[in-house]
């Protein structure tokens, strides 16, 4: 059996399994701090699994899960990416162009940086930080992400690429298709309130939702935020230290510099494989290697620039 046969397998079953405590220890006759307290854990554990169905989709998105059978590899991967109602087709498009453009300048993929016409006043710097917490901190990543996801579904694909450079090449067949996968992600969430009930709907996958929102906001830029901006799109990035369940969970994607140096790699190679950023794009990327202080380093906020610094 293939490594990722293994962690498709994994995947799954351990959903299942801490779906099932989630449901269980809303049953049992216990005090309720503790079931609150244990609860906790458990509901974190599934926002963290939940990014880990992200992460398998990029896998897949990078036609990496099964490379010698494109079906195969897209068929697994939109399995997996059900739950979270995110197309394998709009993914790869997203993110394909994440990689080659990656914060090429301050315009383009630098989520961290707000270019305004002229220098900021107190009231906007005020505004553009409340918008950066409410992405980093309060979900609004996810939810930005959600709507783009829905706003790539229907609207024309001409349209698709005036709107964001992404969809260059966007057909109307990958179009119906990425509709036919959001419907699927939809019914499962659909057919498990209606034929399980509310309760274990809300406890294996309404509430891991709204925890998976926030862990995305909290990790998704932290291997970007405040690095170098320019044409080195390769290097502008950076990794942390491996955390042992962390990086189990989320499949070594704390390498993410040799993942964006060299992103056929694929996640089980890549501590084997692990790659230094050039000195120059090092010094200025590697401010930090550990993992809890790149996510709390978000709170300096964003980067405000007015179109006349340069």
């Amino acid at each position: 059996m293939s490594k990722n046969t293994k962690l498709i397998f994994e995947t799954i079953i351990v959903f299942l399994i801490v779906s099932f405590f989630a449901v269980f220890v809303q049953k049992i006759e216990i005090n309720k701090f503790l079931k609150y307290s244990l609860y906790s854990i458990i509901l974190l554990f599934q926002g963290l699994w939940f990014y880990r169905f992200y992460i398998v989709g990029h896998e897949a998105s990078h036609k990496k899960l099964f490379p010698d059978n494109l079906k195969l590899n897209d068929f697994w991967g939109s399995i997996v990416l059900l739950p979270l109602m995110v197309p394998i087709t709009i993914y790869r498009q997203i993110h394909f162009f994440h990689h080659g453009f990656n914060r090429k300048d301050e315009h383009t993929s630098a989520l961290d940086t707000f270019v305004v016409k002229k220098e900021p006043n107190k009231l906007q710097q005020i505004y553009y930080y409340t918008i950066w917490y409410i992405s980093v901190f309060c979900g609004g990543f996810f939810i930005h992400s959600l709507v783009s996801v829905i706003l790539f579904l229907f609207i024309p694909p001409k349209v698709s690429v005036k709107i964001s450079p992404a969809f260059k090449k966007w057909t109307m067949q990958d179009q119906l298709k990425s509709i036919a996968l959001f419907t699927l992600g939809v019914l499962l969430h659909l057919s498990v309130y209606l034929f399980l009930g509310k309760e274990i709907y809300l406890f294996t996958l309404g509430f891991p939702m709204l925890a998976f929102a926030w862990v995305l906001s909290l990790l998704v830029y932290i291997f970007h935020y405040d690095t170098t901006i320019g044409d080195g799109v390769r290097y502008n990035v950076r990794s942390v230290k491996r955390v042992p369940i962390i990086s189990w969970i989320l499949m070594n994607f704390n390498e993410h510099a040799t993942h964006h140096q060299y992103p056929n790699i694929p996640w089980y190679e890549l501590p084997q494989k692990s790659a230094s950023l050039p000195q120059e794009y090092a010094e200025k990327n590697q401010n930090t290697w550990n993992f809890f202080k790149a996510i709390i380093n978000q709170i300096k906020g964003p980067n405000i620039t007015h179109e006349h610094t340069h």
